[in-house]
């Protein structure tokens, strides 16, 4: 929409609305009146619609937007992050940010918050990925799931498991002299 459209729709509007107010038959205006009071719903609504005449004390500047809690606070928890719009604990951000317009990377800028603020609790991130494990997601095609949890620990378990010193030593001799033990 242009500046003279939005123009000529608040015109047509704050003429709609002084007449509806006079109309009204419990207002009374005198004549004299009726031009000061269309000219200050003109600028009203020429305000309201973001164009037209708005007066240099209405300037308008970027919000100051002050955390309910400090950054600190917020995440003083491993079971919750307290959000800074309301105070309240969450276990996640990223639906509550979205109910008040904002993505995580706004809400960081908005609350000066670093680049690696988290919008999951420690807890819930732990029990989440836990639960991904335990469903096998992460493993390697072909592998089982019971595999995947259970091999490498095992394997770890072997190598340490049953090797004295001395065995430990000729192993690596052999190994450093290119023969097979």
């Amino acid at each position: 929409m242009t500046n003279d459209t939005a123009n000529t729709n608040a015109t047509e509007l704050a003429t709609d609305l002084t007449i509806a107010w006079l109309a009204n038959p419990n207002t009374r205006s005198p004549a004299d009146e009726v031009p000061a009071f269309l000219r200050k719903m003109h600028e009203t609504v020429s305000a309201l619609l973001g164009g037209g005449a708005t007066s240099t004390a209405e300037t308008e500047t970027p919000a100051e937007y002050v955390a309910a809690v400090t950054a600190r606070k917020s995440l003083a928890s491993r079971d919750h992050i307290i959000s800074m719009i309301d105070g309240k604990p969450y276990k996640t951000l990223r639906r509550h940010l979205a109910t008040h317009g904002l993505t995580p990377e706004e809400y960081r800028a908005r609350y000066n918050l670093k680049a690696d603020y988290p919008m999951v609790a420690e807890s819930y991130s732990e029990s989440r990925r836990a639960m991904a494990k335990r469903i096998g997601l992460g493993r390697k095609p072909g592998q089982s799931p019971k595999a995947a949890q259970v091999a490498k620990p095992e394997a770890a378990k072997n190598s340490r498991k049953g090797k004295s010193v001395a065995a430990a030593k000729a192993a690596a001799q052999a190994h450093l002299s290119g023969s097979a033990a």
